[in-house]
């Protein structure tokens, strides 16, 4: 199970490659494989943190993935998302999550989920709910708790 990241300010998805004392260590998810520390001033999200919201409930963003993925053959988008209008990017969405909700889902979170989606399958990440599900017992709080009981 690997942690991929998306750090505000910075362009891209992250893997996390490795924890250090007072920050983690991520490697770009593109051609450079760059390594680069983050620390806890830069707001790092993991991507299984990370839901779209619905009319009903909100639905986890590795759904909404796989959602596209099927619609794309797990190809790279075939929208042109940063070129096309608004309303044929919303069009787009409804057709991968109808139920979608139109007034707190912005045009710049389905450009920002497509781009993080190309570059995950351009890296070879297409089975999403693997890489991307969140995992029981994997959170600080938990961690906490069975050092308290032993």
């Amino acid at each position: 199970m690997e942690t991929i990241l998306s750090i505000a300010g910075k362009p891209g998805l992250y893997r996390l490659v490795s924890r250090g004392k007072m920050n983690l260590i991520v490697e770009a998810l593109d051609e450079t494989h760059k390594r680069i520390p983050a620390f806890a001033s830069d707001r790092v999200t993991s991507l299984a943190d990370i839901a779209m919201f619905t009319d009903s409930e909100d639905i986890p963003l590795w759904k909404v993935l796989k959602n596209v993925g099927d619609k794309e053959q797990q190809t790279p988008c075939s929208l042109n998302y940063k070129k096309c209008s608004a309303k044929e990017l919303r069009d787009y969405f409804a057709e991968v999550l109808p139920e979608y909700d139109r007034d707190r889902v912005h045009d710049s979170d389905i450009k920002k989920l497509l781009q993080w989606y190309n570059i995950l399958v351009q890296n070879g990440y297409t089975d999403f709910e693997a890489v991307l599900a969140p995992t029981e017992g994997n959170n600080v709080d938990d961690r906490q708790e069975e050092k308290t009981e032993e």
